[in-house]
């Protein structure tokens, strides 16, 4: 028994170093183009980040964690549940490894590439290509794929939309001032929604934006709308669009805060979930839901990791691929959010940070091409494409190794 409590002990502390990677790399999906912006210092990011990812990832995070808990490897090829201990350590070193290296580098590389590489690293050491269930993996590849493309789409169009209706209008301040609160309250119809389906758990997706979504949307628009209109009288009609929209990407921001720990909890918790399953319960434990208290502690770890380390990646993202004023930023923020959300409702592992760098160079190319650093955005994307071979080399050597020791 005290060897169980020990291995036990070893599995939670190493799946809470996880989340604190989650949130030293992860925080700048959220709250980089705030802070690159300027609209909030990283201080005051840290803060809202981590409230943000906590409550995201205890009340919506369960759906995608059971994915990486029990949806990449076929665990009935599993008789012995030491083997899912074992691989759960070994993936969540690797990835953490990774996410370290790849932190002090300041690249925003994917933790669910990291985490889904480990899992399938010490698969396929164990059983072969057999035990991989290739069907999903390949759903999860396509979304990795189609979430950068998706986030890059919504955002050119949405800073387009924002550009025609406030930018570019001979009176843009009384603009912003009518369209600010619209798009503040769109996302918090997202937001309603999602409360009523994850949190109040309903399956009726309609039901959930008529009487969830939308009259949430509705008291934010109207509260955004008063406040607006009671305090912002600039004389320079630019500088004051900038200063309206400084306001509503606090909140913008704090809603990509809010998804991202809804999805990415999943990297660090998942494992985790399996591991106190089997070695409480036995293989039937993985039939169990995830216990909330692994949902919080994931939370926990990842608000940590983003108040003590969160500002190097925060930098790449914030201020070195596209510059950045604050119609800019709140534009990604609401488009990378929507995407990843709608993704977390379906129960999708996506990277966030592909997401979000999309929707960075989606708003980019909406000014041209010359306002991307190419450079930089191509080290990123390589990044992207070694993270999965790497973190499964690095799990298949540790399982292995756990394995001989064990």
């Amino acid at each position: 028994m005290v060897n169980v409590n020990v291995w036990l002990i070893f599995t939670v502390a190493l799946g809470f170093w996880m989340a604190w990677n989650i949130g030293a790399n992860d925080v700048a999906n959220s709250m980089g183009t705030a802070v690159g912006a300027r609209a909030i210092t990283p201080k005051q990011a840290a803060v809202i980040a981590g409230v943000m990812n906590f409550t995201g990832a205890y009340f919506f995070g369960k759906n995608v964690t059971e994915t990486i808990r029990k949806g990449i490897l076929n665990v009935n090829m599993i008789h012995d549940p030491w083997i899912i201990v074992y691989g759960s350590l070994a993936a969540l070193l690797a990835a953490s490894i990774w996410l370290i290296f790849a932190t002090y580098n300041g690249l925003p590389v994917s933790t669910t590439h990291s985490i889904i590489g480990g899992v399938v690293g010490y698969g396929l050491v164990y059983a072969g290509t057999t035990i991989v269930d290739w069907w999903k993996l390949g759903q999860v590849v396509l979304s990795w794929i189609l979430s950068p493309i998706l986030g890059a789409i919504v955002a050119f169009f949405v800073f387009r939309a924002v550009r025609r209706s406030v930018l570019v209008r001979k009176d843009p301040v009384g603009s912003a001032r009518h369209w600010a609160p619209f798009w503040t309250g769109m996302a918090f119809v997202v937001i309603g929604t999602m409360f009523y389906i994850k949190v109040l758990h309903g399956s009726n997706l309609l039901r959930g934006v008529v009487f969830y979504g939308v009259p949430t949307g509705a008291v934010i628009f109207a509260l955004s709308y008063a406040i607006i209109r009671l305090r912002f009288r600039p004389s320079d009609p630019y500088l004051g669009v900038e200063s309206i929209f400084r306001r509503v990407q606090v909140v913008t921001s704090a809603y990509v805060a809010l998804a991202h720990g809804s999805n990415d909890v999943a990297n660090a918790v998942g494992p985790i979930a399996a591991a106190y399953a089997v070695i409480t319960m036995g293989m039937s434990g993985m039939k169990v839901p995830v216990p909330r208290w692994i949902l919080a502690l994931g939370g926990l770890g990842i608000a940590v990791g983003i108040f003590m380390y969160g500002y190097k990646v925060m930098e790449t993202v914030g201020k070195k691929i596209t510059e950045l004023t604050n119609t800019r930023g709140f534009s990604i923020d609401f488009s990378a959010a929507t995407v990843i959300l709608v993704a977390s409702w379906l129960g999708m592992p996506i990277s966030t940070t592909h997401t979000v760098v999309g929707a960075v160079v989606g708003v980019g190319l909406a000014r041209g091409v010359k306002a991307i650093n190419t450079d930089l955005l191509k080290d990123i994307v390589i990044s992207w494409f070694v993270t999965v071979p790497v973190a499964a080399v690095i799990s298949a050597v540790i399982f292995k190794f756990l394995i001989l020791v064990g």
